[in-house]
């Protein structure tokens, strides 16, 4: 039911035997890379492989995304969507204990022999609902990164977003935090020409989803109101740049963006996008006019679970 990976604990209890998605064979490549190199070799695989999947997963530049969230060497951290790990380490350096939940085994592998080094992960194996049932500790932390979108595939209720949100605050203890990292659906660079992350489509999320099912982003009104129905009001919105998976800056509400210092943005490497207009100087106007909450391209939100 448990393996043990350096320092690091798989726990199966939960695992079904069948990982249910899978990036294909890059995971196979990841996982030797993650095997045979250490974390301070990665940049020289990522720069010699030239895969969108490699820097994706290996980046050091992903962890950054929760880098000034306060969490101190007393605190006990939940990692829903843990993924391949890019930012289990970096939780692992600040926080007394890390759990992990991840559906894939494979990921969860690759996670592991990243990580090998620290003591104080543990790596749930299997399906968020059913190893939800079974927690029933409060977590100073809980962090949710680029997982929320997806809460349709977890929850099955009319509101499965407003489900989700309430059921995973129910781990937060009193005084902690949820950490929710996601894309704005009115982010500037869908405007500009770039696809919808999760679908691969242009101008998907700006219409609504017309054509898609099982992923929604948000707007950050939809956010405000979302969070006002779930009788969350302390929270607190902030902004990275380019966006959240490889956040150079984050701007917060007391820090935003001056004019002329975004010119970042050509960051989404995955797939083709068009060019419909100079977003340095579209991202000027929107500043001047006090609206660049409205279209950053990611929101970074910290919901506080009062005392």
């Amino acid at each position: 039911m448990k393996e043990k990976i350096g320092n690091v604990v798989l726990n199966y209890q939960y695992y079904s035997g069948r990982d249910l998605y899978s990036d294909g064979p890059v995971e196979e490549e990841l996982l030797e890379i993650v095997q045979s190199h250490k974390e301070q070799e990665l940049n020289q695989i990522i720069a010699g492989r030239k895969s969108w999947s490699i820097l994706y997963h290996l980046s050091h530049v992903r962890s950054n995304i929760i880098e000034s969230i306060p969490i101190g060497k007393q605190d006990r951290v939940l990692e829903i969507g843990a993924g391949c790990g890019a930012i289990t380490g970096k939780l692992a350096q600040k926080a007394k204990q890390v759990t992990c939940i991840e559906l894939s085994k494979q990921r969860s592998l690759i996670n592991a022999n990243r990580n090998e080094q620290y003591d104080n992960i543990e790596i749930l194996v299997g399906n968020f609902q059913d190893i939800e049932r079974e927690l029933d500790d409060a977590y100073d932390y809980v962090t949710l990164i680029g997982v929320f979108e997806y809460a349709q595939n977890y929850i099955t209720a009319e509101d499965a977003y407003g489900a989700f949100l309430k059921l995973v605050m129910s781990h937060v203890k009193k005084g902690g935090q949820l950490v929710v990292a996601i894309e704005n659906k009115l982010g500037l660079k869908y405007w500009a020409g770039c696809r919808e992350d999760h679908i691969g489509t242009y101008y998907e999320g700006l219409e609504g989803y017309p054509r898609s099912e099982g992923v929604r982003t948000f707007s950050k009104k939809e956010w405000e109101a979302m969070l006002k129905q779930a009788g969350y009001t302390d929270y607190r919105f902030y902004y990275p740049y380019p966006d959240y998976k490889f956040p150079l800056v984050l701007y917060s509400d007391e820090y935003l963006p001056k004019c002329g210092e975004l010119n970042n943005n050509r960051m989404n490497l995955d797939r083709d996008c068009l060019e419909l207009f100079d977003e340095s100087r579209v991202y000027d106007t929107i500043i001047r006019e006090g609206l660049y909450p409205e279209f950053a391209n990611s929101f970074l939100i910290t919901i506080h679970h009062g005392e």
